[in-house]
């Protein structure tokens, strides 16, 4: 069995992809490699982000490994929160940041959106990239209780109800990261 690494130490994520990869490759975390330190993330698209995350490790632990980027894309925010999603209202409040895009999406018509997910996979000193994105709606109230994040206000296209009204299940059949997790594993079951 290949070993790769993930660039997370979300135990519940972890699962989540090691169950969809199957067994032919063991996923590790950054914990599990010993890479305790921040890493970097200062690029101004989830490219950049997901691609600065993997070249960090495997420069670093030179181990096999892949990151992703994810976030909110807002049309009439001109794209905001974008990759500043986990702080876009300064901190790393998630409360914080949904009632930001709420209070200036009060007074907008235009409330499509997107969830984008990039992953960045450096296989053989090689950097593979994979997108999923899931097209939908800001709306104008918050709800639903599960997910977490922005999924109380997105409402998926095709849908009437928000990321937080679905379950997990739900939620992950159609997610924008779901969708580039499965561009990945038909890329690693492909080699």
């Amino acid at each position: 069995m290949t070993t790769l690494v993930f660039a997370t130490n979300n135990l519940h994520k972890l699962e989540e992809v090691q169950a969809l990869i199957g067994d032919k490759f063991l996923l590790k975390t950054l914990n599990e490699i010993g890479c305790t330190e921040e890493i970097p993330e200062t690029g101004h698209t989830f490219i950049e982000n997901a691609s600065q995350k993997s070249h960090y490790i495997f420069n670093n632990f030179k181990e096999d490994c892949f990151s992703d980027d994810s976030g909110l894309e807002v049309d009439a925010l001109n794209g905001e929160p974008g990759v500043y999603s986990a702080r876009y209202s300064g901190s790393r409040d998630p409360e914080t940041n949904l009632l930001l895009v709420l209070e200036k999406m009060k007074k907008m018509e235009n409330r499509t959106a997107r969830f984008k997910c990039i992953i960045s996979l450096i296989i053989n000193g090689q950097e593979h990239i994979f997108e999923g994105s899931v097209e939908g709606a800001i709306t104008q109230v918050r709800s639903g209780t599960a997910g977490f994040g922005y999924d109380g206000i997105f409402q998926p296209e095709g849908y009437n109800m928000t990321f937080a009204d679905m379950t997990s299940t739900q939620k992950n059949g159609i997610s924008h990261r779901a969708k580039a997790v499965e561009k990945l594993v038909a890329f690693l079951n492909s080699l």
